[in-house]
């Protein structure tokens, strides 16, 4: 079988994650680097040892060694891409979320249906050890049927401020948002009928990034669950994990308490900082990159190989797009916003 030509659009930090699990994947050939940074692109192409490296995706689509592409950009940087992808018939990995807008998402989804190719979103926390093992409860039945949730899913202040460049162009509901509510939605195995939401705005804009600093809500789901959900990118930098992730799962038999930032699995203590390294997400293991967020690009690389249906796919990308929309109107109105 001839093996799958992948192209990386977006040369960031999770950009080189995917090039780490292309290089170990046995099916896979990475063709091309592209980034509108045309240095960045060559540094990462140099040192994966990738041949070809571009500024426009558009000279990747053209190359007939390209059968699949990851759109690894950012989040308001989806749509235009991923259509010019799939309706060049490659294989697409869009990196979370889908896009910013629903009719954006419809567009996405509209030339994914025209294509016949492989097509999924990486929301790579269905991948997640304690959230795959609560699924499965729920699924069994052990915890009856879930009732309520809390979710908790927040990043220290480094990242709006120093990791990013564009957080102002984004919200900390898209940036980590969209994993809170995809995992809640897989969970609940339901959908949201109404939300509401409050957020604030002081921390960031008094450093000059106009984005809210947090958001407050409450997902209704139709068959009467009720989910918190709470996503904040405000903590202060000494945090020993850049990112605090808590749920609770309350169901009619039984309940599930999951803390995956302070787990405490390592800790690292020198005369400059106080951690907690990362030990399930993207650790490297004997120069091999692994963890959960890795296994979903695996997953995909796989579906592609075998010809199986990803685990996320384009309504899935489209029903969080659509209630992170109306979480943001709430708390821009002050009220509930129902979702049709």
């Amino acid at each position: 079988m001839a093996k799958i030509g992948m192209a990386l659009v977006g040369a960031g930090l999770f950009g080189e994650v995917h090039l780490c699990v292309y290089r170990d994947h046995p099916a896979v050939e990475t063709v091309a680097v592209c980034d509108l940074d045309i240095e960045k692109a060559k540094s990462l192409a140099k040192k994966y040892g990738i041949k070809k490296c571009v500024s426009d995706y558009h000279e990747i689509l053209n190359d007939p060694a390209v059968t699949a592409v990851a759109v690894v950009t950012p989040d308001f940087a989806h749509t235009e891409i991923a259509v010019a992808v799939l309706e060049a018939r490659r294989h697409l990995l869009l990196e979370k979320p889908m896009a910013t807008t629903v009719a954006d998402c419809e567009k996405i989804k509209q030339a994914w249906e025209r294509s016949a190719v492989t097509f999924m979103v990486d929301f790579h926390n269905r991948w997640n050890p304690p959230f795959a093992g609560a699924k499965g409860c729920l699924e069994r039945g052990e915890l009856g049927e879930l009732q309520t949730a809390y979710f908790r899913l927040n990043d220290t202040i480094f990242v709006p401020t120093e990791m990013l460049a564009w957080a102002e162009k984004s919200s900390v509901n898209w940036f980590v948002g969209s994993h809170s509510v995809d995992t809640l939605l897989w969970l609940f195995d339901d959908d949201v009928e109404r939300v509401y939401s409050v957020s604030g705005s002081r921390v960031l804009k008094e450093r000059g990034i106009n984005t809210p600093d947090f958001f407050e809500s409450i997902l209704h789901f139709r068959r009467g669950g009720v989910a918190v959900l709470e996503n904040a990118w405000i903590l202060p930098k000494s945090t020993p994990n850049i990112i605090d992730l808590k749920c609770q799962l309350i169901g009619s038999n039984g309940v599930i308490y999951i803390d995956t930032s302070h787990h405490r699995m390592m800790q690292k203590y020198t005369a400059t900082e106080a951690r907690y390294p990362d030990m399930t997400a993207r650790p490297i293991i004997h120069s091999r990159q692994i963890g959960f967020a890795t296994e979903s690009i695996r997953h995909f690389l796989d579906c592609i190989a075998s010809g199986q249906t990803p685990l996320v796919g384009a309504e899935d990308g489209l029903k969080v797009t659509r209630i992170i929309c109306a979480i943001e109107q709430s708390a821009r109105e002050g009220q509930p916003v129902r979702i049709s």
